[in-house]
């Protein structure tokens, strides 16, 4: 009896299985579906694991030529970044901007031929990593005609002249030519007393069109400007001047200091401008002549300019603020010396 109840629930769970019942079908089938997934699944996990270090050194060199590509776009001057600024900004708005504050040509052959035809350049923009070629000439010619030249990045040089081919030189051109320092003494001397104005620094191309302006104004012959760490002639400076610079001639020299001894050895009396100085300046004598020298916007003139000067002299300030304008001080001061000038020759 035991066996035949036995056999009769394995018949019958046989009979299940193969007929197909819910339950039978169920447990087989997902017995199988189970295992087979975990091999499948390790099968996967394994190949991972294998992969995964190729994977993350693929992603980690990608990311690298990525960021490599990009630094080197945005110093090229491409880029989404760039081009997004030019969105705001065209490149070409930009070179027009540029010109209207100070004109400039680019190229190497147009830049040698600038300085083999004795045109007045500010400077030289190089490209840092620009050598061989016409360029050797050029860097001789520059050093012979003592012309500055600046080595920059290819961006920023890029950024000047926009789409055009620089060839890794840009050269900057002078408003108006300038003058060699003896003969501005010279021309100085026959307006006699003569009145010479040095300025020690000026960075502010407003402000020097302002001084032209005054220095024209006063009669004064000429006005000495430094090569480095100050403004030169450019668009804007002209601009400024409301044409007085067609009418007042510039020296640009390489060492103020230099110069001040030289303008005492040709009978200049060299006064400097100094909040600190012991006088006012309606306390001296310009009936002599005269070179005033005026420091730069904040600073002020140097201690070794200063030292240079045969008279310190002050204007007084009352208010909140310590200093004028360098173009306002240039005015009050030359209009003093203008009226001394005129009040000797009325007696």
């Amino acid at each position: 009896m035991r066996n035949q109840v036995s056999t009769r629930t394995r018949t019958k769970g046989q009979s299940a299985r193969r007929k197909g019942s819910p339950s039978g079908s169920k447990f087989a089938k997902g017995s199988m579906d189970y295992s087979e997934k975990s091999r499948i699944k390790g099968r996967r996990e394994d190949r991972s694991l294998e992969t995964g270090g190729r994977d993350d050194a693929k992603k980690d060199k990608i990311g690298r030529r990525g960021a490599a590509r990009f630094e080197r776009d945005r110093q090229s001057g491409r880029g989404r970044s760039v081009r997004s600024e030019r969105t705001k900004l065209p490149e070409q708005t930009r070179v027009e901007e540029v010109d209207k504050h100070e004109e400039f040509v680019f190229g190497r052959r147009a830049v040698l031929e600038a300085l083999k035809g004795q045109r007045a350049l500010n400077k030289i923009l190089l490209q840092e990593d620009a050598a061989g070629g016409s360029l050797t000439e050029i860097l001789a010619v520059a050093r012979d005609q003592r012309v500055i030249v600046q080595k920059v990045p290819k961006a920023k040089m890029n950024e000047i002249v926009g789409e055009r081919s620089h060839q890794g030189v840009i050269a900057y051109t002078s408003a108006k030519n300038y003058v060699d320092l003896e003969e501005l003494i010279q021309k100085a001397r026959a307006k006699k007393p003569g009145l010479l104005v040095v300025l020690d620094g000026i960075e502010d191309p407003h402000n020097l069109g302002s001084i032209l302006r005054v220095a024209d104004g006063a009669g004064a012959a000429g006005v000495i400007i430094p090569k480095r760490r100050a403004v030169a002639l450019t668009g804007t400076v002209a601009k400024a001047s409301a044409g007085a610079l067609e009418h007042v001639d510039v020296a640009r020299v390489s060492n103020i200091g230099q110069t001040l001894l030289r303008l005492k050895e040709a009978g200049f009396w060299v006064i400097g401008t100094s909040p600190e100085a012991p006088q006012m300046y309606w306390q001296v004598d310009y009936t002599m002549p005269v070179a005033v020298v005026i420091g730069a916007e904040g600073a002020g003139i140097s201690r070794l300019t200063a030292e240079r000067c045969d008279v310190l002299v002050g204007l007084p300030m009352n208010g909140q603020v310590n200093s004028l304008n360098a173009g306002v001080a240039t005015g009050i001061l030359l209009y003093e010396i203008v009226r001394q000038r005129i009040s000797r020759l009325s007696k």
